[in-house]
This record gives structure tokens, C-alpha cells and sequence, in this order.
């Protein structure tokens, strides 16, 4: 514990060395006795601890002990307005009843209420060893109210189910929602002394765009979004094949979710003919695998993608495109829906990343409890690849493949630690882990 006393008695040094009994790099296997040297926010050398102390003689030396450090951790979807919503939702009979559900908890909600409800999922999120989150909010607006203190990828979550036919309104609405996120971001960046964290220097911008699901937004606006995005050039990211109720409604033009939807007096022309996989495709020439851009797919982070039929995957089989995919298990355990279709998408080159969701369908932001319950589902996938699905390929999808999610000269100083015994596979009892986080850097600071 002493250790950590000194970590935060002297948080602002601009370098240091962090030493720990191992240190995982995700670049190859695990280093024992290792050291990361930092200067001010970011990595200039890794080693074992003797080589890396010689070459920066007269650092300060942080000694974790008994530690295993680790890239931070990379949730790559996750709903922190829904913070509030923990253990409020019981599980439903359908999906649709669960929508309805969590419509009627947003309905009681202030603006007071969400930003309590995301400043308390930051503060959960980097207890848990989280450092960068992609974050979809429906309320860019409250961005520039709220100080991260974790790196985050903001995304607009837009619908537009009850208005699909007023397309200037709409393509209005998605440039305020964008404007107000970089707004946010540029007044946090002019009235604070330290680096803005939604920021990696020389990365991929900070902010993207939403458009929520098929059943909730028009293909008119997943184009207008696809539009914007090209021109800022930012990342997009929607939940698709989630559940299947979203399969009968496109595919079969049945089921509790289509009669809800067409309840509210959305059109449902574009349901019984098609897998929701085929309708995305549909719904903009840029992600259509016979005309759209390898770029324009590889903007794209897919939620869920439970719902695939052979003829998706031969789709996508046909397809050398690939967007980046995030699968939530705990989530998916609470709807229990069909078995997320991991190997094929694995055999199929698609980069795979982990996510919590919210807490209206899960008990807490632990990227640690996910990992375990991916291993539970997926026994035959080894720790250290579960490990890369929220760190190395967490970063691929969000475009930080060159800043984030390893510990490596230059990239960013995001580190945590965990005991480590030194009797099993460090991996495993990475994995395993089920304890509290002592020790977060975050940016170069702890």
C-alpha cells in the first residue's frame, strides 16, 4: 500500500518509471519484472525493469509489487445516460416490452438526472480499470457540462421513427447534435489546464454518430448520417440483428416488435421482405458490399449482431469489407438471445470487441465481469485473445490502433494493475479477476 500512497502523493510527475512484478504488453508474452517508462502522458520505453531503470536513470520509480500492469481497459459500447436504470428494468417477456419498459424510466428523467446519471457511470467505469469508453449519448448537448475522468469516443444516438418523411429537418438535427458534441469539446479544451481526454493526440476525432437501429431510424437518415461522417470524417456505430423479434420483423413482417413499432405509427413498408443484415446493407450505397467503400465499412462499429441467417453469412463471406463488431455478454444473458455467432465471425476476419451496454440490461460497467462471461460462453477461446477484445481490438475500432491498447514507445500512458500471484497463466488470472482496481494512470496521471 505504500506504494500507492507515493503513487498519489506525487500523481503529476512529468516522468516516471512504473515497475510490476509483470507487465503485459499485448505485443507478445507477459514481461517478467517489468517496467514502463513514461514521459508526461505518454510511453517511451518498455522492458524488464533493470534495462528500462539504466537507460532513465534518475526517474522516480513507482514499484507496484505484486502487480500485473495492463494496457487500460477499452469498452467499446456502452449507454452511460442509463446509469440510473441499474436494476430498475426486470427482464421482459419480449424485447418490445422491454423498449416500452425503458421509455417509461427516460419519460421520469430531468437533465439533472442524466448528468448525474453519466458523471456516476464515469466515476463506475474507471473503478473497474476502464480508460477509454465509446459512449453513445442522446444528449450531446450535456457534453460540454460533463468532465471525463476517463478517455471517451462520444456518439449522438439519433432516431427519427415518428417523422422519417421531414429529411431537412432531420439532416438539421444531426448537424446540431455533431456541432454541439465538437463545441462540447473544444469549450472543455479552452477552460481546462489538463489534456482534454476525449482526445488522443494525432488520433481520429473524438465524436460520431448513432443513427440507434433499424426499427428506430429511417434509411433516410442512416444516409444523411453516412453524408456527415464522410465529410468530418468520424466513426458511426448502430445495433443491428439484436434480437429476434428485429429478425421476424424485416425478414417476416410479424412479431411483438413489428406490431409494436407499426403501434406507434411507424411506416413498416420496408419489413417482410429482408434479414436486418440485408436491410443495413440496403439502407445506404456506402455500405452495400458491391458498390460501398472498404473506408466507409470500416467506420462502422455493429452492436450485437446475434441474428444472422447462411444467407448473411454468406454475404458477408462474399465480402472482403468488414465493419467492427461488439458483443455484450451479460447483456445478451439478460435477453437471452440466440447465441452470439462468434467463431463464424472470427473465421470471417471481423475484428471483435467487448462492450458492457447499459445497466437497463446489466449490474454494473465491468469489463473484468464481461471477460468472464464471454470465457464462459466461449470456453475454447484463449485468455489472451479475450483480453485483446478490450484492449487491442477495442482501439482498431475505434481508430486508436496507434495510441491506445498496448504498452508500447508512444502510445498513450492509459495503465492499470492488478495483484498478480505468479503461479498460473497471467492471462487467466487476468481474466478471472474479480477484485478491486488499486491503481489507474490515466493520460499519464494516476
Amino acid at each position: 500500500m505504500a506504494a500507492f500512497a507515493t503513487v498519489i502523493d506525487r500523481r503529476y510527475s512529468k516522468e516516471m518509471i512504473v515497475r510490476a512484478r509483470t507487465v503485459l504488453t499485448m505485443d507478445g508474452a507477459p514481461i517478467e519484472n517489468g517496467a514502463v517508462a513514461i514521459s508526461e502522458n505518454q510511453i517511451i520505453d518498455v522492458g524488464r525493469f533493470p534495462g528500462v531503470s539504466a537507460r532513465h536513470s534518475g526517474q522516480e520509480i513507482i514499484d507496484l509489487g505484486e502487480q500485473a500492469l495492463l494496457p487500460g481497459l477499452i469498452n467499446a459500447h456502452c449507454h452511460l445516460d442509463y446509469t440510473c436504470f441499474r436494476g430498475k428494468i426486470p427482464s421482459r417477456k419480449s424485447f418490445a416490452d422491454w423498449i416500452r419498459a425503458i421509455n417509461a424510466e427516460k419519460a421520469k428523467l430531468s437533465e439533472q438526472d442524466y448528468l448525474a446519471s453519466i458523471t456516476e457511470g464515469f466515476a463506475e467505469a474507471r473503478r473497474f480499470g476502464t480508460t477509454t469508453v465509446a459512449n453513445l449519448t442522446a444528449f450531446p448537448e450535456l457534453v460540454s457540462q460533463i468532465k471525463s475522468p476517463i478517455r471517451t469516443s462520444w456518439f449522438a444516438e439519433l432516431i427519427d421513427v415518428r417523422s422519417p418523411e421531414r429529411a431537412n429537418e432531420l439532416v438539421d438535427l444531426v448537424r446540431r447534435r455533431t456541432d454541439s458534441l465538437r463545441r462540447g469539446v473544444e469549450l472543455i479544451g479552452r477552460t481546462r489546464p489538463e489534456p482534454v481526454l476525449s482526445e488522443v493526440e494525432g488520433g481520429a476525432p473524438n465524436w460520431g454518430l448513432a443513427p440507434h437501429a433499424l426499427f428506430t431510424t429511417s434509411a433516410n437518415l442512416y444516409r444523411r448520417c453516412e453524408e456527415i461522417a464522410r465529410r468530418d470524417d468520424v466513426l458511426l456505430t448502430t445495433h443491428l440483428a439484436e434480437s429476434r423479434e428485429e429478425m421476424a420483423m424485416f425478414r417476416d413482417g410479424s412479431g411483438p416488435l413489428y406490431d409494436f413499432m407499426k403501434s406507434i405509427g411507424r411506416s413498416m413498408d420496408d419489413c417482410g421482405h429482408e434479414t436486418p443484415l440485408e436491410r443495413f446493407f440496403d439502407a445506404s450505397p456506402s455500405t452495400s458490399l458491391r458498390t460501398g467503400s472498404r473506408r466507409a465499412l470500416q467506420n462502422w462499429i455493429v452492436a450485437h449482431l446475434n441474428e444472422l441467417t447462411e444467407s448473411d453469412f454468406d454475404l458477408l463471406e462474399a465480402s472482403k469489407r468488414k465493419f467492427h463488431v461488439v458483443h455484450s455478454p451479460r447483456s445478451h444473458d439478460y435477453f437471452a438471445h440466440s447465441r452470439f455467432p462468434f467463431e463464424k465471425l472470427r473465421a470471417l476476419g471481423f475484428n471483435i470487441c467487448l462492450g458492457t451496454d447499459s445497466l437497463a440490461s446489466n449490474e454494473n460497467l465491468s469489463l473484468f465481469a464481461e471477460m468472464r462471461a464471454f470465457q464462459r460462453s466461449e470456453p475454447g477461446t484463449s485468455p489472451d485473445k479475450i483480453l485483446e477484445m478490450v484492449t487491442v481490438n477495442a482501439a482498431l475500432a475505434l481508430h486508436e490502433g496507434n495510441a491506445l491498447g498496448r504498452i508500447r514507445p508512444e502510445f498513450q500512458a492509459d495503465l492499470v494493475s492488478i495483484p498478480c500471484s505468479g503461479s498460473a497463466n497471467t492471462f487467466e488470472q487476468i481474466v478471472a479477476f474479480d477484485g478491486p482496481i488499486n491503481w489507474t494512470m490515466v493520460n499519464g496521471r494516476v
